[in-house]
């Protein structure tokens, strides 16, 4: 399995590097994650390792998440994930294993999943970057209108509906996002902190998932090659 783990982010800072180069650096607190479940094609059909993080008070649980963490030997946990593994994999955890940000001491990049911020109800113009109506005279009050669409409502003999996916007005944000490919720049074993070149999507203290890289660009596969 690529090395995964649940996180907060904290928010963004800069670095500087010996050349004096200014670099922007988004601070990731990463684990401490705890084993909850090992799932088995045996048990399950499948083979994962389900994570818990961040420890929450009983009260503000549920009887059901206090008896499943209680199983693995664990405090009431505020967020479970799981991550799949291989099949001869599963001996390597244990129920109640901890891991930590160390995991990442020899990992260059790193993909980052979190929830982007909400921006509500938006129009085209801010949801879909439309450039709007001439804000010339005799144009009354459509300046930021998506124009006529009844040239794309048609679906050749289906129906007369909008086409799925036509860019409209709508809800924007809120999405899960991934970043890839972010250089690791420095990691905090005492804090649990990982600092990525780069932004994050979401807001601060929003919940993440990072993981090493899955597909790397050229040329980063490149500059991992030529260290190695």
């Amino acid at each position: 399995m690529a090395t995964t783990l649940i996180g907060r982010k904290v928010g963004m800072t800069r670095m500087f590097t010996p050349d004096g180069v200014n670099v922007p650096v988004t601070v990731l607190q990463v684990g401490p994650c705890f084993v909850s479940q090992i799932k088995t094609q045996e048990t399950d059909g499948y083979s994962a390792i389900q994570m818990a993080f961040e420890d929450i008070k009983p009260r503000r649980s549920t009887m059901q998440v206090i008896g499943h963490d209680a199983k693995a030997g664990l405090a009431p946990k505020r967020v479970h994930r799981e991550c799949l593994i291989e099949e001869d994999a599963a001996g390597e955890y244990e129920l109640g294993q901890e891991l930590t940000v160390e995991l990442f001491e020899n990992i260059k990049f790193v993909d980052v999943t979190g929830t982007t911020k909400g921006k509500g109800y938006q129009g085209t113009m801010k949801r879909h970057n439309f450039k709007g109506q001439l804000a010339s005279h005799g144009v009354e009050r459509k300046h930021r209108s998506p124009g006529s669409i009844a040239s794309h409502a048609s679906n050749a003999g289906e129906s007369g509906s909008i086409r799925k996916g036509k860019k409209m007005a709508g809800h924007m944000g809120s999405d899960t996002h991934t970043v890839r490919n972010l250089d690791v720049l420095g990691i905090d074993k005492d804090k649990n902190l990982l600092l990525v070149k780069g932004p994050v999507p979401g807001s601060k203290q929003g919940l993440v998932m990072v993981r090493e890289a899955k597909r790397l660009w050229k040329r980063k596969a490149r500059l991992l090659a030529e260290a190695s």
